[in-house]
């Protein structure tokens, strides 16, 4: 029983390591296998994110080659002969026409109190094409872009409004424009006519800048313009012209005319926007002529010579429900107009004997507009002219040398007009107006009832206009 008990104590004592060795082995198998579970799952992330970074560097290059390819097509476009549309101009055209119903007749019609312009007018009775346009614009490089402006009249002549170039790669806010281009002086100078409120210039426009019933001031020369780096709006501008146009007339070595303005504007909040400025002219006319009649009724050219100063402030507030012109909005828009002209006039200029004598004259004049859309594509506005002819004087009646009859067109007179209009819109492409206007401008005191039918039509790209 002893030996039996010794043995099977034995048995146990040798039995337990090798038990102990079992369970070891077992265990270290278990982590081998997570050990090589973890590896192949890595391997596979691996492949994966290999493969990913192989298709990567494969669009890299696909695009790097893709982008040389067209820097070298540009450079070979640009060394071949330039083909007619080769720079593909922006086209627009602008069909414009109108109905007039004047009460009096447009070709006797005078501004009283003033030196008459060069076309001034009311427009033609009846139906008439009005002032069509034919317009191209485009970038020429990367350093310039070009516009040309042709206006298609009524009596089937053709005029170009504007030829221009302008800078496109001035640095620190500043542009260069040459060429024949609308003025920057006033505010209603540089917009094109068919986007005005009112079919008509303002009476100010047509004595003091010679634009006509429906024209801008324009002349051939140089512009420059420089913006601030501010968060008010802040635009100053100069140029120089041939002055060839009114209240300039040509005839000049060299510069004609010059220019200079400030323009600045913001924003009142969320809903109104302004902008103001105020703008100086000066010009020296030589021989500028115009037709008059003498106190007998017999017509004669009379001219005058000399310098002519003109200063303009003008503004405009917008209003908007917070920013959104959509449904509602108001426009109210100004400009004051101050000219001094000194020099010498000749009477009868074209006879053998011309009278000259010196010539002063002081004249102001103004207008105010505002134009509410009180529903969406419904517009109406309302306009008052007025001028002052102030002071004038004529060395030849002061002198006694001619009677003051023997100037009609420049005794005293204070012309004014009113005028209302209502337009539709069925699209930003085009618009139909009615207009009525009670004309108190001529020195006869009869009062022209002018109504106007006007239609406005816009094909093709079209550029956003100014504030």
């Amino acid at each position: 029983m002893l030996k039996l008990s010794a043995a099977i104590a034995a048995a146990v004592m040798f039995g337990m390591p090798l038990v102990a060795h079992a369970n070891n082995d077992a265990e270290l198998q278990s982590i081998r296998n997570e050990i090589e579970q973890l590896k192949q799952s890595y391997e596979k992330r691996i492949e994966a994110l290999e493969k990913r970074l192989k298709d990567a560097e494969a669009k890299a290059a696909q695009a790097e080659a893709s982008a040389s390819q067209a820097q070298t097509a540009a450079e070979t476009a640009s060394a071949r002969p330039a083909s007619a549309n080769a720079f593909n101009p922006a086209v627009s055209v602008i069909l414009e026409g109108t109905y007039q119903n004047l009460s009096q007749n447009p070709n006797t019609f005078r501004i009283g109190g003033f030196i008459p312009p060069q076309n001034e007018g009311v427009g033609e009775r009846g139906f008439s094409l009005g002032d069509s346009e034919l317009n191209f614009a485009a970038n020429i490089d990367p350093y310039f872009k070009g516009n040309l402006t042709v206006s298609l009249q009524a009596d089937n002549s053709v005029e170009v409004e504007e030829a221009w170039f302008q800078t496109l790669g001035l640095s620190h806010g500043l542009t260069a424009k040459g060429g024949r281009f609308f003025s920057g002086i006033g505010y209603l100078n540089e917009i094109h006519q068919h986007n005005w409120d009112f079919y008509n210039a303002p009476l100010a426009y047509q004595v003091f800048l010679g634009t006509g019933p429906i024209g801008n001031y324009s002349n051939d020369g140089v512009q420059l313009k420089w913006i601030a780096p501010t968060d008010l709006f802040m635009e100053l501008g100069a140029e120089a012209g041939n002055g060839n146009n009114f209240p300039g007339n040509g005839d000049q070595n060299g510069v004609g005319t010059w220019a200079l303005y400030d323009h600045v504007g913001g924003d009142i909040g969320d809903s109104y926007a302004y902008r103001g400025g105020i703008s100086y002219l000066q010009a020296w006319p030589s021989n500028r002529q115009y037709s008059a009649f003498d106190a007998a009724g017999t017509p004669v050219i009379n001219s005058f010579s000399g310098n002519s100063r003109l200063l303009i402030g003008d503004f405009v507030l917008k209003w908007a429900p917070h920013g959104n012109s959509t449904s509602t909005n108001f426009k109210l828009q100004g400009e004051y107009m101050y000219r001094i002209e000194k020099g010498i006039l000749d009477f009868n200029s074209v006879s053998t004997t011309p009278v000259p004598g010196p010539y002063s004259s002081y004249q102001s004049g103004w207008y105010l507009q505002g134009v509410y859309q009180f529903m969406p594509r419904w517009r109406f506005g309302l306009r008052r002219d007025q001028l002052s002819s102030e002071t004038v004087n004529v060395g030849q009646v002061q002198y006694g040398i001619l009677p003051p009859q023997d100037f009609p067109i420049l005794l005293g007179y204070t012309p004014k007009r009113s005028t209302v209009m209502l337009d539709y819109s069925p699209s930003e492409f085009s618009r139909f107006r009615l207009q009525y206007a009670y004309d108190q401008s001529r020195p006869t005191g009869v009062d022209d009832n002018e109504w106007t039918l006007q239609y406005i039509f816009s094909l093709g790209s079209h550029g956003a206009h100014t504030f």
